[in-house]
């Protein structure tokens, strides 16, 4: 038996979708402060110049950067990996978030909607259309053991082949006119009189920069707005798993049917199961369904108490997730049925990281909206409630916009938002959403000759409708073409 490590279960509430246990963190080794050097200045070559340079290819920088291009701008992606898709692929979250609202409607749709109707069909398991919303006690109960049904509703939340979905991101892009640089790491900002004008990356040449008129900080952790000076905030919902850390991996050679039959059908011994894995394993952690019935996804053990911005805590959850997908594979083996013959088929080439910086924007996704569900002036996008008890949520270009930093925009799990929106703003569609929003606005702001804060909103949803975006009316909208207001940033505040 290993030692037991702090353990808290979380219940399902109306401000979370899921019951999970979150691992806290071993002691930390505090580092020596072993004094600095100096760096003597050096030129570094440019790399190239373009219109729109977006800094990072996960979710929110795909969407991005391909409708960046498709608004005719120069664009160029730079990526640290060898793949697109982020956590969706590297990161194997291969179990998309809800993407259909309570009433079972569509409501992430644009870049999401297109990727979905270009994978192939053997790359998505999912719940039917006509299900999508379905209160069927049968159909719930089925699809809830297939992370596709809460609170008793049926929701379009597919798994998908990340391998697929690397190739298909990478395709769109190339196909619109992207510039792609894989296996390069974004440094820091390039400054000119206090806006963000390009950065700087290191790569096997070593450092070079790119120029362009405006930068989409799609990294998911908000590494170029804060070297750049752009306020933001880090604080973190203590009683929820948004701040957590893991690696993630697959089970190959498994029976999932089995699995969910054992589960569903025996509940005493599957809560039996589940205890002695955690005084066996310690970290522990169920299996998912993936886009295959004979592939296992395990998303955690998730843990708590560890920074993404600290290069020993990273390496630290590292090593404790592969320890621990080892010691499942042993219990799993000896004790899951349909787990028999399992092996360790992949470990995420990338790290799972939910939490490290938010931007402080001239707006921001507010816990005390959500009942409300009104329509916002700036609305560029629709994000499902976390629980039928709330309508849909209004995401404002104002939460991509820096409260006062220029020549940059944000997207994807770093946007503006409280806390408590940012459980689900971090999740993959709602990436999807905020990247096509910002790389649309980005190209806008080139087009007009004006600094993003500075676009249109007006003429940006007429551009995201025309993409296939949802968005709601409101009567202000049309009054409110110019940029998002400055008592935005009062709201926020």
């Amino acid at each position: 038996m290993v030692d037991p490590l702090p353990m808290q279960t979380l219940t399902r509430t109306d401000e979370r979708i899921l019951a999970s246990d979150i691992f806290g963190r071993d002691a930390k080794v505090e580092r020596a402060d072993l004094g600095t050097l100096s760096e003597p200045a050096r030129d570094i070559p440019i790399y190239r110049d373009c219109e729109v340079l977006v800094v990072g290819g996960g979710p929110s920088g795909t969407a991005a950067a391909a409708a960046a291009a498709r608004q005719g701008a120069d664009v160029v992606l730079l990526e640290r990996y060898n793949h697109l898709g982020g956590l969706s692929t590297g990161g194997l979250v291969i179990w998309i978030d809800r993407m259909s609202d309570w009433s079972g409607q569509l409501v992430i749709r644009g870049f999401a909607e297109e990727l979905f109707r270009r994978l192939p069909p053997d790359a998505v398991a999912g719940p039917d259309r006509s299900d999508w919303g379905s209160t069927d006690v049968a159909k719930a109960a089925h699809w809830a053991q297939r992370t596709a049904s809460y609170h008793g509703i049926v929701t379009w939340s597919p798994t998908i082949d990340p391998e697929r979905l690397k190739l298909l991101s990478q395709e769109i892009c190339i196909e619109s006119g992207v510039k792609l640089v894989y296996h390069s790491w974004a440094s820091q900002p390039l400054m000119q009189d206090g806006r963000v004008v390009g950065a700087s990356f290191e790569s096997k040449e070593g450092r070079m920069a790119i120029r362009a008129k405006v930068v989409v900080d799609a990294t998911g952790d908000g590494d170029l707005f804060a070297r750049a000076g752009a306020a933001y905030d880090n604080d973190i919902e203590e009683a929820d798993v948004h701040h957590c850390m893991n690696t993630a991996w697959l089970f190959g050679g498994v029976d999932m049917k089995r699995w969910i039959a054992f589960r569903a059908g025996e509940p005493e011994k599957f809560a039996a199961f589940m205890a002695s894995g955690r005084e066996t394993c310690g970290l522990f952690e169920r299996p998912f369904v993936s886009w295959r019935d004979d592939i296992a996804l395990f998303m955690g053990p998730r843990q708590t108490g560890y920074s993404a911005l600290d290069v020993d805590d990273l390496t630290a959850v590292e090593v404790r997730s592969h320890r621990a997908m080892a010691a499942h594979l042993d219990y799993f083996r000896a004790y899951a049925p349909g787990f028999e013959d399992a092996y360790l088929m992949l470990s995420a080439p990338q790290i799972g990281v939910r939490h490290a910086r938010r931007l402080r924007g001239v707006d921001a996704v507010l816990r005390s909206r959500w009942p409300q569900g009104t329509a916002l002036p700036d609305e560029v996008g629709v994000t499902p409630a976390v629980s039928p008890k709330f309508p849909n949520i209004s995401i404002p270009y104002g939460a991509l916009v820096p409260e006062a930093l220029d020549g940059l925009l944000a997207c994807g799990r770093h946007i503006s938002c409280d806390k408590n929106s940012h459980g689900f703003m971090r999740e993959i569609p709602q990436c999807w959403i905020t990247g096509q929003a910002a790389g649309t606005a980005a190209a806008l702001a080139v087009k007009a000759g004006v600094q993003p804060r500075a676009v249109s909103v007006a003429a940006l949803q007429q551009a995201l409708l025309a993409q296939g975006v949802y968005l709601r009316p409101n009567a202000d909208a049309a009054a409110d073409a110019a940029a998002p207001s400055a008592d935005h940033a009062a709201k926020a505040a």
